[in-house]
């Protein structure tokens, strides 16, 4: 039986990967406690984040995996398998029954690079660029509805966690407004 010490969760409760200096300890804002109830909290923001999305996925018999290629192949047209992989962090055995159901059923085009044939970029379709448009701005209302509760100053904090939560080798992926935050939130 695998026993875990106190000393090792304590050692692993911040990866080091989530931490600007690179790891060095510095004391939690929160107690343990606290932080317990935050890892709860962000299970449940996480479900009630996905909930709309996940009904409107599974009316195409679709699920978060299929959600997340939606996305990342909308966002980035003619990213190559390889690039998705790397993103996601998934095994290419994991990648290929859902690339195929989506190009099977229409929503991802597969085309060889011009440059190098052997590579394959990935482009969404009409249809699926419609349905993750709909998915991002049900969950941008939900996000929206957050923050006119919470406030710009909350948002912007949110904003902040998040980045700081974010592998520093994905956060050059997206890019965030450098203008002001509106007074409404994100």
């Amino acid at each position: 039986m695998l026993r875990v010490s106190e000393q090792a969760l304590h050692e692993a409760s911040i990866p080091k990967s989530a931490q600007a200096d690179g790891g060095a300890r510095r004391p939690s804002a929160f107690s343990p406690r606290e932080v317990e109830t935050v890892i709860e909290l962000l299970f449940f923001a996480y479900r009630d984040f996905t909930a709309e999305a996940d009904a409107m996925l599974a009316r195409y018999g679709f699920g978060r995996a299929h959600h997340r290629v939606l996305h990342f192949v909308g966002r980035h047209p003619g990213i190559t398998v390889s690039d998705l992989l790397g993103i996601l962090r998934i095994t290419k055995q994991s990648l290929a029954p859902v690339l195929a159901q989506m190009m099977r059923e229409g929503f991802i085009q597969q085309r060889a690079d011009p440059a190098d044939r052997r590579r394959r970029r990935l482009y969404t379709t009409p249809e699926a660029a419609a349905l993750a448009q709909l998915l991002s701005e049900r969950q941008a209302e939900h996000l929206a509805a957050v923050f006119a509760t919470t406030g710009p100053e909350a948002a912007r904090g949110f904003r902040a966690v998040l980045q700081a939560m974010t592998h520093p080798d994905d956060r050059n992926l997206f890019e965030m407004p450098t203008e002001p935050v509106p007074a409404d939130g994100l």
